[in-house]
């Protein structure tokens, strides 16, 4: 009979140190810090906008690459309807989720929002975030960024960022 080996444990993270015009999601804070950005950001399902707006909030916490907000009023009529689940963030409250539909495409529980955020994340009302994996594209600055890898924090990857980032498998606890 083998031997009982207890599970390796997920080796902590090695930071990438930025190179000029790069941000490490590693100098982002805990708990997490909002920001109002003015870039263009579109995102896109089924061929078609569902969202344009230059008034989004990103919130950005140690080890996650930005999640993007975007004002519920920047986002395509019909474009967003309620649906089932909610789920808990130790610093913004209960979210709930959101389906989108564009062009003829629904997807499920694409995104999410804080009806009553609490305190420090009041601005995140009226705002919507979108797991861009989920999305045709979702672009800022025309960029096309990359959806996080894994299915729960959501967040958008741009060139100008470094890591490496929680989500993949083998990272919850760092």
């Amino acid at each position: 009979m083998p031997a009982f080996r207890r599970p390796s444990r997920p080796s902590h993270p090695v930071r990438v140190e930025p190179g000029p015009g790069q941000e490490s999601v590693w100098d982002y804070p805990r708990p997490p810090r909002v920001e109002p950005r003015t870039e263009r950001v579109v995102v896109r399902l089924g061929g078609v906008v569902v969202a344009d707006t230059t008034a989004a909030i990103r919130v950005l916490e140690t080890s996650h690459p930005p999640v993007y907000y975007l004002p519920r009023s920047d986002f395509a009529a019909g474009a967003l309807s309620r649906a089932e689940g909610r789920s808990l963030c130790e610093f913004k409250g209960q979210a709930g989720y959101l389906d989108v539909t564009g062009g003829g495409v629904v997807a499920r529980r694409a995104g999410w929002t804080y009806a009553a955020p609490w305190p420090g994340y009041e601005s995140l009302v009226d705002h919507v975030a979108i797991y861009p994996g989920a999305m045709d594209s979702c672009e800022i600055d025309g960029e096309v960024v990359q959806a996080q890898e894994g299915d729960f924090y959501g967040g958008w990857i741009t060139e100008n960022l470094v890591g490496p980032f929680k989500g993949a498998p083998g990272t919850m606890g760092w």
